[in-house]
């Protein structure tokens, strides 16, 4: 195997290993005896879900309880501001000067973000009968600040991952609070399945009903639609080039899943709304906008359609990558450049978008309505699927990429 490749596995795995450590390093001013108990009580079990990624360090509140969350929450508020405001969005065009000013302004927001939830936490936490021996300003300060600082080093840490390891560091990290719950939570199911709480055939049908998620998650992520471009033959400082072909592979999820984040929070927004204007009827009506209910997965679903179409169309302009393509001489095969170049894009990338915001919606809502109907007891949400598949999708990527480099990979 090659050494680089070596190494850089290594640095990952140890850089892992300090996130996990750190998961299990409770925050100042806790009485651990009493958070176990409290913890022991409050399990979720396997028909809890788990769709946020955070894992054991929120279930201990370690120093990294808050995760990497508050940042890509504010680098997706950052996302949205860039769709309105012009200033932003050319910033983040304008080289690699300008995206760095675009990540300090996401830190930034970050700190803010992360010391309001940790703030909240702390107070969440003085209300828990024995937890805090000794509530008060100097517990919530030092619980702000150590929150405030695991973040940030797991933010850190991700970013030396990417840099200096395989894979996504982010992603990864999310990746990984996920799957440390899934032993413990397979080793529950089994338990209450030999006590008669549960079926056999429920387990097995949950863990089918996993595979085929992760297969179609597996295959849409790796799908893209070729379009081939053709350049013709060109001189170039006295010297002719002759002519050639090129592939433009367009992914079909290329939205990620920023449309379902939207769409959540749209939904939560307008029940809130619902709740405090429409009146005695309101929870009834809120009620049915939650997860599990009909009127939530209709509304999530159509939501995520044209929240997937919106985005796609902010992250890619037809119109642009037309005068690119005629800039340096490229024609999309079988069609004229300009105009008609630019309506072609946009089809393609429309209907791909499409497919891919319906996959989005399969996999989000599919597992909830397996719950709903159908009681299968183990449960991972859909971001939960897609991040932890996406990551090893990422590492496997990088992997081959490096062992081609490499000349030691073997198809």
């Amino acid at each position: 195997m090659n050494p680089e490749l070596v190494r850089r596995i290594a640095f990952t795995l140890g850089a892992l290993l300090v996130y996990r450590i750190g998961a299990y390093i409770p925050l100042p001013g806790i009485d651990v005896a009493t958070w176990s108990q409290l913890s022991g009580l409050h399990n979720r079990g396997i028909f809890g879900v788990i769709d946020m990624p955070a894992g054991p360090p929120a279930r201990h509140f370690a120093i990294f309880a808050l995760g990497v969350l508050p940042y890509v929450t504010a680098a997706i508020f950052m996302q949205i501001a860039a769709m309105g405001s012009r200033r932003l969005r050319a910033l983040g065009a304008s080289g690699d000067r300008g995206r760095e000013k675009v990540v300090a302004y996401t830190l930034y927001l970050t700190v803010v973000l992360t010391a309001f939830q940790a703030f909240g936490l702390a107070q969440g936490l003085e209300g828990l009968h024995g937890l805090v021996p000794q509530p008060g300003p100097l517990f919530r300060l030092t619980t702000v600040l150590t929150l405030t600082a695991g973040t940030m080093v797991l933010i850190w840490l991700s970013n030396q991952i990417t840099a200096r390891g395989i894979g996504n560091g982010l992603a990864l990290i999310l990746a990984v609070g996920l799957m440390v719950d899934l032993p413990e939570i397979f080793a529950l199911a089994v338990e209450r399945s030999r006590m008669g709480y549960i079926s056999t055939n429920m387990i097995v049908g949950a863990v089918a009903i996993a595979m085929v998620v992760t297969l179609l998650i597996v295959v849409v992520e790796s799908a893209r639609r070729i379009v081939v471009v053709d350049y013709p033959p060109q001189t170039i400082g006295g010297t002719t080039l002759e002519s050639r072909s090129a592939k433009l592979a367009l992914k079909l999820n290329s939205a990620g899943l920023i449309p379902t984040v939207f769409a959540g929070w749209i939904v939560a927004i307008l029940a809130f709304g619902i709740l405090v204007g429409v009146g005695p009827d309101s929870a009834a009506i809120v009620r049915q906008l939650g997860h599990g209910h009909p009127l939530f997965w209709i509304l999530f679903g159509v939501l995520v359609l044209l929240l997937a179409l919106f985005y796609t169309a902010f992250l890619t302009d037809p119109d642009q990558a037309s005068e690119q393509l005629k800039t340096y001489g490229g024609v999309l095969r079988g069609v004229m450049p300009g105009e008609e170049t630019a309506n072609y894009l946009d089809n393609v990338i429309s209907r791909i978008t499409l497919v891919g915001a319906a996959y989005l919606v399969l996999v989000f809502v599919l597992p909830e309505i397996l719950i709903v109907y159908f009681g299968l007891p183990l449960y991972l949400g859909g971001a939960s699927f897609l991040i932890v598949v996406c990551a090893v999708l990422d590492i496997g990527a990088q992997v081959k990429q490096r062992q081609l480099m490499s000349g030691g990979y073997r198809p």
